[in-house]
């Protein structure tokens, strides 16, 4: 068999669903919208991942999954337009709400999910989906982005497949299956007939900064799911006699994926 001959795109899916990965509804991130929104524009990744891109040319720019606006809003003073997408309203809302604190008058949003239609969403020079792309398709999505940016594409993707350490798993007692990671991506894109450009991105993960016990614990079950009486103990346990460099985990690893039209 040739690499041509695989298709990744039916691998990542196989993949996605042995972790019987459920993805979290709207309302989940709108509940975090406000937290996220008061993060987004002092982030070291946010930094990491502009520093990347390249706006020669460029006047538009379509933010996929676009959160609280933690990329679109920090270039938008160099564009002409930033278009934000997002199936959660509240990020929506909080990006918007940024937008006009910062007196930015060329934002806007628009409420979409990956798998909804997308013949209204509009064509711009650069394309950015930013943390954004564990969806159940990611070929239709990797073909989306390509054919609405004119200039170029940056996405980045998780390298691992784990958004949990699994350090903190095996403190648990549960093993979480991998999800795909970037690998896919670039098969995918090398199908289409894109060469792009790979990086890395590491920063502290979202455990590093919990306040409490309860905090990292609630940091802990979002990623992981829900965690029973039992969990809870030897995470407890754990973080009872845990240095802070224990506590933080190993950094977040992501693929900084980047090509041009």
């Amino acid at each position: 068999m040739t690499i041509e001959a695989i298709d990744f795109g039916r691998l990542y899916r196989d993949h996605l669903a042995t972790t019987q990965r459920t993805r979290k509804d709207a309302s989940a991130w709108d509940r975090r919208a406000a937290d996220m929104a008061s993060k987004a524009l002092r982030s070291s990744y946010a930094d990491e991942f502009i520093g990347r891109m390249d706006l020669t040319g460029a006047h538009s720019l379509l933010d996929v999954g676009c959160g609280p606006g933690t990329i679109g809003l920090a270039v938008a003073g160099q564009l002409q337009r930033v278009v934000g997408l997002d199936y959660s309203c509240a990020m929506l809302e909080a990006m918007r709400a940024k937008a006009a604190e910062m007196r930015l008058s060329n934002v806007e949003t628009l409420h979409r999910a990956w798998e909804e239609c997308w013949s209204d969403v509009p064509q711009c020079d650069i394309v950015v989906a930013s943390r954004s792309t564990t969806v159940d398709d990611i070929s239709t999505a990797l073909e989306r982005l390509h054919a609405k940016a004119r200039l170029r594409v940056y996405l980045t993707h998780l390298v691992g497949g784990h958004f949990t350490d699994p350090a903190i798993q095996a403190v648990i007692g549960r093993q979480v299956p991998s999800v795909p990671d970037y690998i896919y991506l670039l098969n995918i894109l090398h199908r289409m007939g894109v060469h792009p450009r790979l990086d890395y991105i590491a920063h502290e993960n979202r455990l590093a900064d919990a306040v409490d016990f309860d905090d990292f614990a609630r940091r802990v079950a979002w990623s992981m799911g829900e965690l029973d009486a039992y969990e809870i103990c030897r995470l407890h346990a754990w973080y009872e006699r845990a240095t802070p460099n224990e506590r933080m985990g190993s950094p977040m690893r992501w693929a900084f994926i980047s090509w041009e039209k």
